[in-house]
């Protein structure tokens, strides 16, 4: 806490809010005795005088703007601690322009706060109330967690699609999955998941979490896993029912079939398991942390709910009644049975892919930082 109060006025307050704790060791000092220890002989202002200072320092009393800024500018140009300290600051005077700016983040009020500190900010509190902070970070972290779960399920089903599509069209001459299939499946991936999963409400457990580091990975060791692990059982699925699917369930086998060839029950049975695996797959992809429980919550979600049981509506109106145009057969119901069995089996899997650590898979898609911006 940086403030202009007096030393007293400020400690009582810090053991209020519970900057301060008895017992602790920590620093509570005025401006002038943090000046003095933060500049050499020559009066000069040195960085390896302020980490000695910086980490204890909990109240810094009777300070200046200048005092403020010195401050901020040392924690974040630091070098004591193995990562680089993510540095916010509150002010509303004019004189709290410099370390506003400064900050990584900058907290303006939106009421008694001057046009200077409004400029010099990132974010301005509109109702100059700081619950409101807490509010952004809840929000901010939601639409963090939001973006990673539509990752993890898009590049599941990109990865299975691309994969199918090529191989089939490299071994049989044409792939499995059509292209009004692949319109649909991109419809699911990337209108309706995208909707379902950013919908997600904030809960209160997001603050208990700890902080994303400035350099981690959009997609964590979790994620990797995740979508590795999918990816291995949807595709060894799918192709099992293309290579060996007439066998395995005593049909005509679809493939290699003359050019123009009416739909066959056995590419729809692919195209259908494909669909119902990616359905419920999103409902995997709605924990992003190595939850087991998947269902936690999702009834308080009810665009979620709709727009996955609409998505499993329009699936079985496409096979059942969409005939030539989306390269469909019906399917009887042992045939349905069989291809939910399989869609289930994401679940089921998904618990398996929990137990496996995490530790060992690689983390991509670095975020930007600030200067690359």
């Amino acid at each position: 806490m940086v403030t202009g109060d007096n030393i007293s006025t400020s400690r009582a307050i810090a053991c209020k809010c519970g900057i301060l704790n008895t017992g602790e060791d920590f620093l509570c000092i005025d401006g002038k005795e943090f000046n003095r220890l933060i500049r050499n002989s020559q009066g000069e202002i040195e960085q390896g005088l302020i980490d000695k200072i910086w980490p204890n320092l909990r109240v810094l009393a009777r300070s200046s703007p200048t005092d403020k800024y010195n401050l901020v500018k040392g924690i974040i140009n630091s070098t004591v601690l193995e990562k680089r300290q993510v540095v916010a600051v509150t002010g509303d005077g004019t004189n709290d322009g410099p370390a506003l700016k400064k900050a990584d983040v900058g907290f303006a009020m939106g009421i008694a706060g001057t046009d200077v500190a409004k400029e010099a900010s990132d974010i301005i509190l509109t109702d100059d109330n700081f619950s409101s902070i807490v509010q952004a970070v809840k929000w901010g972290r939601n639409v963090y967690d939001s973006i990673s779960k539509f990752l993890q399920f898009q590049l599941t089903v990109n990865v299975v699609a691309v994969i199918v599509a090529f191989t089939g069209a490299c071994i049989t001459q044409d792939s499995p999955l059509k292209a009004v299939q692949m319109l649909w499946v991109n419809l699911i991936m990337d209108t309706f998941a995208s909707l379902a999963l950013a919908t997600e409400q904030p809960t209160d457990a997001l603050l208990l979490r700890k902080p994303y580091g400035r350099d981690k990975p959009l997609i964590s060791h979790t994620m990797m896993k995740n979508i590795v692990g999918h990816a291995i059982y949807q595709l060894a699925v799918i192709f099992t029912l293309i290579y060996h699917g007439e066998i395995l369930l005593n049909i005509a086998s679809g493939r290699n079939a003359p050019l123009h060839a009416p739909p066959s029950v056995h590419y729809t049975i692919v195209f259908n398991t494909f669909v119902l695996m990616q359905i419920f797959n999103e409902i995997n992809a709605r924990k992003i942390h190595g939850e087991r429980n998947v269902f936690e919550g999702i009834f308080k979600n009810t665009i979620f709910c709709v727009i996955l049981l609409g998505t499993l509506l329009a699936q079985i109106l496409i096979v059942q009644v969409g005939g030539s145009p989306f390269s469909c057969v019906a399917l009887n119901w042992q045939q349905w049975l069989i291809c939910a069995c399989l869609g289930l089996g994401s679940l089921l899997w998904g618990q398996v892919v929990s137990s496996i650590p995490s530790c060992g898979c690689p983390k991509v898609i670095k975020p930007a930082t600030r200067a690359e911006k």
